[in-house]
């Protein structure tokens, strides 16, 4: 026969709580030192982009009229089209290929009249004025037809990319100002795609200045971040 249980055997088993382990100044040291690591990582980041975020909020935020000084500002901005030209060989041009840099860009057709020629002439001093900037910026030439351009006048603008697009799309991206042709223009690309400024017809050499004043002012805006070449 088994013993009686005692009072004491009667009482409910007991439950030990044990405290949550503490954090060592060990651990609080790391923790510590991984948080500044983090924010010295964010400083330096914030150093670097600092010149490109400046340059952005130059010319696409703050851009006040009254500094600019020939060039109509476009709003809102649009990209460079998917779609491909073709070159004078008729080879098949992809317009992305053309990002990466600055682009001036006229339009006209093959025959190039005296406004045509005016055009072409005033993007080549453009560039030329540039000086040690010149090769942030490309010249290019749209045409929207068939015509083939005298061979004096491709010697003329060497060096600038000429490349066949079809008026109607071409229209979709590029546009004139009201009451002018698309061809009365230099259209101002940037280096991501975006056509950013119009220009007028140069119709004398104080607007030529003018003209090369918002090249110049844009070209000082960007160029913690635009380097020549693509």
């Amino acid at each position: 026969m088994s013993n009686p249980q005692t009072p004491d055997d009667l009482k409910p088993i007991g439950l030990t709580v044990y405290d949550l382990p503490q954090q060592t100044s060990s651990s609080l040291s790391e923790s510590s030192r991984t948080r500044g690591g983090r924010l010295y990582m964010m400083l330096v980041l914030l150093a670097c982009a600092a010149p490109v975020l400046l340059s952005y909020l130059t010319y696409y935020v703050i851009r006040p009229e009254g500094r600019v000084h020939h060039g109509e500002l476009i709003e809102p901005q649009r990209m460079l089209p998917a779609w491909s030209a073709k070159d004078l060989q008729d080879k098949e041009v992809p317009l992305a290929n053309l990002k990466g840099q600055w682009l001036l860009v006229a339009v006209g057709t093959g025959e190039c009249g005296e406004k045509c020629e005016r055009i072409l002439f005033v993007q080549r001093q453009l560039h030329k004025l540039l000086n040690k900037e010149s090769d942030r910026l490309d010249r290019v030439w749209m045409l929207t037809d068939q015509t083939v351009p005298k061979n004096e006048l491709l010697s003329a603008i060497e060096g600038a990319t000429v490349l066949r697009v079809p008026s109607e799309p071409l229209s979709q991206w590029l546009a004139p100002a009201n009451g002018r042709l698309l061809e009365e223009h230099l259209y101002l690309i940037d280096p991501m795609g975006h056509w950013m400024m119009r220009f007028n017809y140069p119709d004398d050499a104080k607007t030529v200045v003018d003209m090369k004043r918002d090249l110049e002012r844009l070209m000082r805006a960007s160029v913690s971040w635009d380097k020549p070449g693509r």
